[in-house]
């Protein structure tokens, strides 16, 4: 049942995209042509942050654009279910945080990477999806709501470096996300630890130290963040004297602090499973609950089944016990969005993001996803980050290579002068 849970959360989570441009070959390059350097500014960090949009272009998009976004954004939901549900332990992540992050990306891409992010995503045609996910954004962060939800999109820059105008342009326009100057180069770690705190403080501390040591060096030249923070409390709260340990049958039997109410719900019975449906304050938002009556893992989850499911709940009283959980979650992603069929963007002589910056120098090198969330009596709260590293080649010798002692190997002290072996080892196990 955690597993079901997680996946119908989906609206409750934060998400951050990371996207470092590391520049190997010539660190202090010369514009390209249609290239502009970031302006300079004056200003602090904290105050370009301040003048963040809270809303953003969605004059042209239609209800059927906002349709194609979330329809796409669900589709890949279920799918990375599916691709992952057989990991141990608790799953949770946040497929809007996933998609919203790689639209950015894929605002860059061209060619045959671009067929492959928008095969994996279900991507609508450009103009769809740029005022898609402007309206999502804008509905995100409306005002007057009953509960806290919101969104944020920031594009960190080296500097010095150079990108598209275009590109920068339209991530402002449709997501929000405007340019703040950064100094990679020469304040790398004060860089990090910046973007660590603006991410601490769009998912209401839930995500601390997004950005490892390590993950930001002198390198890097473009980091993008996409937050998305929800809490709410459920339109019919639980009393806390109605909660009580009972047991709860996993792999193994635990004992769990079991909520318990018994009030009208939207519920759904069939031979396979049933399924509630949980108001959140207003009743803008909710959490669908799918408990299978046989093994979860033969459930025929599909978008298509969810929908039909939906369609035929009906109002009616309901005794619900319902655990109280609160954990956290870290995927390595590169290998599991390879296998759903995203390859050329990861194959530095295949990859080709010339859309941000007139080469076909980036490739995504990692991309990593961290999520947290707590349901008790009164409500949810929820966070999450995704990041994606990009990397920069070169063709031919210049060709970046990595050195990893990571296993075991062989050390040598020489005299240089003479090649003379003073020390040989090997080392195995250096923690023996």
């Amino acid at each position: 049942m955690k597993k079901i849970i997680l996946i119908t959360g989906i609206v409750v989570l934060i998400a951050l995209l990371l996207i470092g441009l590391l520049y190997f070959y010539n660190p202090n390059p010369t514009p390209n042509q249609n290239q502009s350097q970031i302006p300079p500014t004056n200003a602090s960090v904290s105050g370009q942050l301040k003048a963040m949009p809270e809303k953003v272009d969605d004059s042209k998009a239609s209800l059927a654009d906002q349709q194609a976004v979330s329809s796409a954004n669900n589709k890949f939901a279920i799918d990375f279910y599916k691709n992952i549900k057989s990991e141990e332990g608790n799953l949770f992540y946040s497929p809007y945080s996933l998609s919203t992050a790689v639209s950015m990306v894929y605002e860059g891409a061209k060619g045959n990477t671009k067929e492959e992010m928008k095969d994996v995503f279900y991507f609508p045609e450009d103009s769809s999806l740029r005022n898609g996910n402007a309206a999502l954004y804008n509905l995100i962060n409306k005002k007057d709501k009953n509960y806290s939800l919101s969104t944020a999109n920031a594009l960190w820059a080296e500097k010095t470096y150079s990108f598209l105008s275009d590109y920068f342009s339209t991530i402002e326009q449709y997501y929000g996300g405007r340019v703040v100057n950064m100094d990679f180069i020469g304040d790398t770690e004060n860089s990090r630890q910046t973007i660590n705190r603006w991410v601490e403080e769009q998912t209401n501390s839930r995500i601390k130290d997004l950005l490892p040591e390590g993950s930001v060096n002198v390198n890097t030249r473009l980091v993008l963040t996409n937050a998305i923070y929800f809490k709410g409390k459920w339109n019919s709260e639980f009393k806390t004297e109605d909660t009580r340990k009972m047991d709860f049958f996993g792999k193994q039997t635990v004992q769990a602090d079991m909520m318990y109410q018994k009030e009208d719900f939207n519920y759904f019975e069939n031979g396979d499973l049933k399924m509630l449906e949980m108001d959140y304050q207003g009743k803008e938002l909710s959490m669908l609950v799918l408990l299978p009556k046989n093994n979860l893992d033969e459930l025929d989850l599909t978008a298509g089944n969810l929908d039909s499911w939906k369609s035929q709940m009906i109002k009616q009283e309901v005794n619900v016990y319902f655990p109280k959980f609160k954990f956290e979650t870290k995927y390595d992603l590169n290998e599991n969005l390879q296998e759903m069929g995203i390859k050329d963007a990861f194959n530095p002589g295949k990859a080709d993001f010339s859309g941000m910056d007139g080469t076909k120098d980036l490739y995504i090198s990692k991309v990593i996803h961290k999520a947290f969330v707590e349901v008790n009596e009164e409500g949810t709260e929820a966070a999450a980050a995704t990041g994606i590293v990009m990397g920069i080649t070169s063709a031919g010798p210049t060709e970046t290579k990595e050195f990893r002692a990571d296993r075991p190997f062989i050390f040598i002290i020489q005299e240089k002068s003479t090649g003379n072996i003073l020390f040989i080892g090997r080392m195995e196990n250096p923690v023996a």
